[in-house]
């Protein structure tokens, strides 16, 4: 395509003006040179070639420029160009040209590792797996030694956006697999992590023992067992063989009790923070993380007590530290005091709540929630509630936030229609949100409208086939209530494949088999459950389930244990009653 005209002059009023100076410089007297120079291998129709490309592109012709620029790649070889085009095409939203041009210069170039990089960074880009073996088995061959497992390793995070994650797996998972010797190790590092992408987690926990077993001292193993714990129990055994060997891995023992708050244990989380708290007592994190564990568990002096050591660490003069270090000590210390002012208002305590409510510094909806609820204890709880309304101009996210929230207060204050009749209206307001349909169903049930409560779980359930919570809010109404247990059943278990160990599901699951008066394994499923998350409920259905099997001793202690933890807990004091045990 010829240049235009405009353009065309442009160019030739540049060339005149190096070419006008060129010539002064020529009629100038020699002056004995200062050093030497190298001189540019560029000629003159490659300048003129390098110029019209670019003139192009400024122009607002960047598929000129690309075929100007891309052709004087190809005779010069030249890598810097070669990167210069793919950028004009990337710039352009020209993937597939892109794409050619890496191509092209991976043929002019053959030893070029850039270039090969540049292939499969943009095959991931275009989520195009099934050609990425082989620039990847290229690059692998050509590349230092040294450099070879880290491309390998970079493979999940390129295609960790990409849509079809199996379909990732299926492609790159036969080179992975054929690599052997020094580059093992991070094939099987990244085809765990593409399996986990892909929701194959028993694979990527095969993969991860073969990791472990070549390098048993290496930590990528135990980072992948730590991710796969909430879906994979077993992966647990390879963390816990860690720590006891070498029990002064503290990074990982925080990252597996972290775990273990994610995958719904805090019992078991409860017990790695404390033996934190012992080995790394300056630890400010370890200290909050127990309290907030603790608060969770209803631990209330012990949860205040985690929570003023960790104040205290946040409080020393040594304490100084980066910018990103001060932000997250006020982080902590906002955190600690709104659990603090938690802990006060359960207790009773509202001046003592309202104290630590004013050590926190700045808004958000913790502190307006907070707020809020010791209005609602002091019989305000319409001020409470107008603290939680959104903002004019909120957003979508802030709105939504904020009607949970109020949804919360209301059933806190044991106000079941009000809740409900608020999760309605956001509900039809956001009628694709399963969070408001699943906490209006909860709702439903309080209120004995159970018909209600079924149809909105299983619209939950057909809008979010994986939402695990749903299946076992079903399952547990309905056989709390004796109805349909065989489906009951069915239901929770579903539940728990889809969260394995949940302590919440497998109470459902031990519940389920007590009434269908599977005694002993009813008993093996709660003490589990208990021991995973000793709230409550799950020791009132334990002591249910012992009472039943004549193990009366053991059942009062339990009930007991509840009756200190949560005086007030409806289904103990109901399940007390209808068993004539005193209180």
């Amino acid at each position: 395509m010829p240049l235009p005209a405009r353009r065309r002059a442009a160019a030739i009023a540049v060339l005149m003006c190096l070419g006008l100076a060129a010539h002064a410089q020529e009629a100038k007297p020699e002056a004995p040179p200062a050093e030497s120079f190298t001189n540019s291998a560029m000629d003159a129709p490659l300048f003129y070639q390098l110029l019209i490309g670019e003139l192009e592109l400024g122009g607002g012709q960047p598929g000129v420029a690309y075929q100007v620029l891309l052709d004087a790649a190809r005779r010069t070889g030249d890598e810097a160009l070669f990167k210069r085009v793919i950028q004009i095409a990337l710039q352009a939203r020209a993937g597939d040209q892109a794409l050619a041009a890496s191509r092209a210069w991976a043929e002019t170039v053959p030893t070029s590792t850039d270039a090969l990089q540049s292939s499969v960074q943009l095959l991931a880009l275009m989520n195009k797996p099934a050609e990425v073996p082989q620039p990847l088995a290229a690059l692998l061959r050509i590349a230092p030694a040294a450099q070879r497992p880290g491309y390998i390793a970079t493979l999940p995070r390129l295609f960790q956006r990409s849509p079809d994650p199996k379909g990732v797996l299926a492609a790159l998972s036969p080179l992975l697999r054929a690599q052997a010797g020094a580059l093992k190790p991070a094939a099987l590092f990244a085809e765990a992590r593409l399996a986990v992408a892909a929701g194959d987690n028993a694979r990527a926990l095969t993969l991860t023992r073969e990791l472990h077993q070549a390098l048993p001292d290496n930590d990528d193993a135990m980072q992948l067992a730590v991710d796969l714990l909430p879906a994979e129990p077993q992966a647990e055994s390879l963390i816990t063989e860690r720590l006891r060997l070498k029990p002064g891995q503290h990074p990982l023992r925080q990252a597996y009790a972290r775990a273990l708050v994610r995958a719904q244990r805090p019992g078991d989380a409860a017990r790695e923070f404390r033996t934190l708290t012992e080995a790394t007592p300056d630890d400010a994190g370890a200290w909050l993380a127990l309290g907030a564990v603790e608060l969770e568990l209803k631990h209330l002096p012990a949860a205040e007590a985690a929570l003023r050591e960790g104040l205290k660490r946040l409080d020393t003069p040594a304490a100084a530290g980066s910018d990103a270090e001060v932000k997250a000590r006020a982080e902590g210390r906002r955190s600690a005091w709104l659990m603090l002012s938690q802990i006060a208002e359960q207790r009773g305590d509202l001046k003592a709540a309202e104290a630590a409510l004013r050590q926190v510094d700045g808004g958000g909806i913790e502190v307006a929630y907070r707020r809020a609820s010791l209005l609602a204890r002091q019989g305000r709880l319409a001020e409470g509630r107008k603290l939680l309304q959104p903002a004019a101009g909120a957003s979508d996210g802030d709105i939504r936030t904020a009607l949970l929230a109020e949804a919360q207060l209301l059933r806190e204050q044991r106000d079941f229609q009000g809740a409900f009749t608020v999760l309605e209206a956001a509900a039809a307001r956001y009628p694709d949100d399963t969070g408001f349909l699943y906490e209006q169903a909860m709702m439903g049930e309080k209120l004995g409208r159970f018909d209600e409560m079924e149809a909105l779980l299983r619209k939950v359930i057909a809008l979010k086939p994986d939402y695990h919570h749903a299946y076992n809010a079903l399952g547990y109404s309905l056989a709390d209530r004796k109805l349909r247990l065989p489906e009951a059943k069915e239901l929770i278990e579903r539940a728990l494949k889809l969260s394995p160990g949940e302590p919440v599901i497998v109470d459902s699951l031990g519940w389920v088999e007590f009434r269908l008066g599977n005694l002993p394994e009813a008993i093996r499923l709660l003490r589990q459950a208990h021991a995973g998350r000793p709230d409550a409920e799950i020791a009132v259905h334990l002591g249910e389930a012992l009472w039943a099997s004549g193990a009366q001793d053991e059942a009062r202690r339990l009930f007991a244990e509840a009756a200190q933890r949560e005086p007030g807990n409806e289904v103990l004091r109901e399940t007390l009653a209808r068993l004539k045990v005193a209180p």
